[in-house]
């Protein structure tokens, strides 16, 4: 089956050290998500496409910042994205594997998932949600704008972990929408 997202149910957060003593979060405000699921609805591919320049920490001018060529280039690199290449589950746990690209360059990711589902809503459609958690090292994908702070540190930790909660709505596939066709 597949599905589609939710976005008034979903988010992308994302939170990083800063000055090696607080945390900055932030997140994505427009993204999108397809997810292709087994009869009981395990996922078996992903794709994701997140909007770069929608990023957010509550700052207009760090915002400003990250939508530079110092850290997401926007204009050269609108989006951010996302494909499964595996998926492993262990009841309701998900190890999803694939490739993340980020200013034109991919690397391997791997996050932690917790499903939910299938349910129907009061509508009676179904609906799947996901809690996915991982950490990259954001260098990687060339987001290297750093400075060395007077005591040796780093202002902006090179390590960022993300939380992905994801809600998504069956779509019934082409040949199931189709009814049979009458017997001659």
């Amino acid at each position: 089956m597949n599905w589609n997202l939710d976005p008034s149910h979903s988010s992308v957060d994302f939170s990083v050290r800063h000055l090696g003593f607080s945390t900055v979060r932030g997140r994505f405000g427009s993204f999108d998500l397809d997810v292709t699921t087994d009869e009981a609805g395990v996922p078996t591919s992903i794709r994701s496409t997140i909007d770069a320049s929608s990023i957010t920490t509550g700052s207009p001018d760090r915002d400003a910042h990250l939508r530079s060529a110092d850290f997401y280039d926007v204009d050269n690199y609108p989006h951010i994205t996302f494909e499964s290449t595996a998926i492993n589950r262990d009841g309701d746990d998900l190890e999803i594997v694939g490739d993340l690209t980020i200013r034109g360059t991919t690397h391997p990711v791997t996050f932690e998932a917790e499903v939910t589902g299938p349910v129907s809503d009061p509508w009676g459609n179904p609906r799947l949600a996901t809690e996915a958690k991982g950490k990259i090292n954001r260098t990687k994908w060339g987001l290297t704008w750093n400075q060395i702070l007077e005591a040796g540190g780093l202002m902006v930790s090179e390590e960022v972990k993300f939380s992905i909660n994801a809600q998504v709505v069956g779509q019934p596939s082409a040949q199931a929408a189709q009814p049979e066709a009458a017997a001659v």
